[in-house]
């Protein structure tokens, strides 16, 4: 599965959502999503289970409880193939944003 495939999922990037704000055991994430989803503890622990085998997330196991952290890695990945693309947007924003201040401008005129 690749990067992009794993992110496509709006349950696996609200997981990652809330894994970017701090670790989480598995429990508080079941709790957060399936009220949110409408989804099954089983299902959401697939869709951990998906985070962690392709590396965008790490757990610790402490007694009976699973800890979930973000691995930040595959996003640096992902990020790098975005920059080539960024290089292709970044200036028509530029021109966008120009264009833009310009109109305000001549409203103010």
């Amino acid at each position: 599965m690749h990067a992009f495939d794993v992110l496509g999922d709006p349950v696996r990037r609200r997981i990652l959502e809330i894994l970017a704000e701090d670790r989480h055991a598995s429990g508080e994430i079941v709790a957060i999503v399936g009220e949110e989803f409408g989804i099954t503890q089983s299902a959401v622990s697939q869709h951990l289970k998906v985070l962690r085998d392709h590396g965008f997330a790490t757990v610790e196991v402490a007694g009976p409880r699973r800890i979930y952290q973000i691995d930040p890695a595959p996003m640096v990945e992902i990020d790098r193939w975005l920059a080539r693309l960024r290089g292709f947007w970044e200036p028509k924003l530029e021109a966008l944003a120009v264009e833009v201040a310009r109109g305000k401008r001549k409203r103010r005129e």
